[in-house]
């Protein structure tokens, strides 16, 4: 099962589409919130509160009251690419850049509480270069040109920390002494590095290291340090350079004093995507681009090597191939397992000996990797299995092959001691101690649709899609089936799930490494993810009331656990069915009246967020 349809599913539907003022005609909302502007784009964020992009600026809205969390108009209309949700944080930062890139404002909003914790103009800044979050020290590290009576300010590159509880400046400091005449252009070149007693600075000219009071305790001549990374104690400090074609990535590694520790860097292909910090030496994994170019220019593919963390060399003979991309990684007591988008399954000694006696294929496009009783337990687009973590021999006499689906979802069955696995209309049930592959049940479902989401229930299991729902017994015998039909193609043109994007993987690695040191674990197989609780350990070293809500809020159950909503046409007209997943009884219909409706459901939260029209979102509370 995804991660985003577990901690949020939200269905979006029709296409953006300006609404007629018709709509407003539809049921009377418990909250009704008026934009101002008209409304471009809606995000549901990880922390519950909606964010409205409209051409005045971002709103924030969220259940309670029919007031705004706020609403942000220092930069007029905020496009989607200008906005960016810190993950597993509950900041939202807004950036612009004016004509020809000489002008640069941000923003950074708690979309919580509402408060603007930071701004250009709020904090006395001219320009602002690089603006970056730190979780979970819940600080905020600015650089660029700060405004100020003296004559050196808006002239001499500046760094300041800001407290993300208070909005308030903990320290600041110049990047060179304000009126010193050099021609060396002082300029951050990556994401700062957050130590418990020092901040380190990537900059143009080298690594500058400085105290909570802004004095520089050492300098390093490595320069345009893209992003760093400390071992659990911070006596060893990683940087990393990638090249402006992506070709390589350079590593150096400095002492916590800023002494260069490698005499040579270590170079890797491509771009680093993930990179481990490991008793046994540095694990890297890097993806090379090499689309287009000559075939001399080598596959595009993951790179996957263990490097000596004492000289930085490489510490395998023969690097193990991929032959694709890298989608799942995860370090072992034995070695490393990782897993192929492609398709392919391979475990590697840290001596670098290939530990399964031949590479495991599998279908493209692994789901799912999570330890079992048995085994490693895989899901991919096309077939599943079972498989020995040490040698890779298949538990399952043979794998379960179904046809390429565009919907694979599975689940544990506690209760019967057996693994679920839907996929198009046809629904597996595995034995989890034999592996005997069963058919439990062919759905029909109708619209055209197949079952997207197994579940199981009290009283038995349960299928979905978007239009149906249907009731299996522990035999797989119907129950009952409910079928709402759609409003018409027009108005179900596109369905969309997920939450805030997650950065790109070259990008996140330097974001998130501290955050979430398990994020290279293998999880075990249950029937619901463990992400939230992931994101909630991440934030538990994290203080202040809006990461403490966010922090509830992860842990909490979701408010429409048991109902499932469903787009159809009433009586009167479109509107949404709250059905029961036990009985697949009626429990509550919100009239819209709108052919195209544009909405959102919080499961979490129990709220349904409607665009009534081009200005207003009406919120109904779903749990009553």
């Amino acid at each position: 099962m995804k991660f985003s349809t577990l901690l949020y599913r939200f269905l979006i539907v029709g296409l953006l589409s300006c609404l007629t003022l018709n709509a407003q005609k539809a049921e009377t909302p418990d909250y009704r919130y008026d934009i101002g502007g008209k409304i471009n784009d809606m995000t549901l964020t990880d922390g519950g509160t909606l964010v409205i992009a409209s051409n005045d600026g971002l709103v924030g809205v969220k259940p309670g009251s029919n007031d705004l969390v706020f609403n942000f108009t220092d930069y007029g209309r905020v496009k989607p690419e200008e906005v960016y949700y810190v993950p597993g944080a509950p900041y939202v930062v807004v950036g612009q850049t004016g004509f020809a890139s000489l002008s640069s404002k941000k923003a950074v909003i708690d979309y919580l509480s509402g408060a603007t914790l930071f701004s250009t103009e709020k904090d006395g800044w001219k320009n602002v270069f690089s603006c970056d979050v730190m979780m979970p020290q819940n600080k905020l590290v600015v650089s660029g040109f700060q405004k100020g009576e003296g004559k050196h300010h808006g002239v001499t590159p500046k760094v300041a920390v800001y407290d993300l509880d208070t909005g308030k400046e903990d320290y600041s400091f110049f990047l060179v002494e304000p009126g010193k005449v050099t021609m060396k252009n002082y300029t951050v070149t990556g994401t700062p590095l957050l130590l418990q007693d020092k901040l380190l600075i990537p900059t143009s000219q080298g690594v500058l290291a400085k105290s909570k009071t802004g004095e520089t305790l050492w300098e390093s001549k490595l320069k345009n340090i893209n992003w760093m990374v400390a071992n659990s104690s911070e006596e060893d400090i990683y940087a990393f350079i990638t090249s402006q074609n992506k070709t390589n990535t350079k590593i150096h590694k400095i002492a916590n004093n800023g002494t260069i520790l490698w005499e040579d860097e270590a170079k890797v292909k491509g771009v680093v995507t993930n990179f481990e910090i490991l008793k046994q030496g540095l694990a890297v994994v890097s993806n090379t681009y090499n689309e287009g170019k000559s075939i001399l220019a080598g596959r595009s593919e993951s790179k996957i090597a263990l490097l000596n963390a004492v000289n930085g060399e490489d510490l395998w003979d023969k690097a193990p191939k991929t032959k694709g991309y890298v989608q799942h990684f995860y370090i072992m007591e034995d070695g490393i397992l990782f897993g192929i988008y492609e398709g392919g399954i391979n475990k590697v000694s840290f001596d670098g000996k290939t530990l399964f006696k031949k590479p495991l294929k599998t279908g493209e496009n692994i789901l799912t990797m999570a330890q079992t009783p048995q085994g490693l337990i895989y899901i991919t687009s096309e077939d599943a299995n079972i498989v020995n973590l040490s040698t890779g021999e298949q538990v399952w006499s043979k794998p379960l092959k179904y046809k390429r689906a565009d919907a694979i979802s599975s689940t544990y069955d506690e209760k019967n001691d057996r693994y679920l696995i839907s996929a198009d209309e046809e629904l597996f049930a595995v034995a989890a101690k034999s592996g005997s592959v069963s058919t439990l049940a062919k759905s029909k479902f109708e619209g055209k649709e197949s079952p997207s989401h197994v579940e199981v229930r009290s009283n038995g299991i349960l299928l979905t899609s978007d239009q149906n729902m249907m009731n299996l017994n522990w035999e797989g015998e119907k129950n009952w089936h409910e079928y709402k039909r759609a409003p018409g193609k027009s108005a179900f043109g596109a369905i969309l799930a997920g939450v805030t994007a997650v950065a790109s993987a070259a990008g996140s690695v330097a974001a998130n490494h501290s955050a979430n040191r398990n994020r290279n674990v293998l999880g075990n197989y249950t029937a619901r993810g463990k992400r939230e609780a992931d994101l909630a350990n991440g934030l538990a070293a994290a203080s202040g009331a809006s990461v403490a809500e966010m922090l509830k809020r992860f842990k909490a159950t979701a408010a429409t656990q048991d109902a499932q909503f469903v787009l159809t046409k009433l009586e009167s007209g479109v509107g949404l069915v709250k059905l029961n997943k036990d009985s697949g009884a009626t429990e509550k219909e919100i009239l819209l009246k709108d052919k195209k409706p544009e909405y959102m459901v919080d499961d979490f939260g129990g709220i349904l967020y409607y665009k009534a029209n081009d200005k207003t979102v009406f919120a109904y509370d779903l749990t009553k």
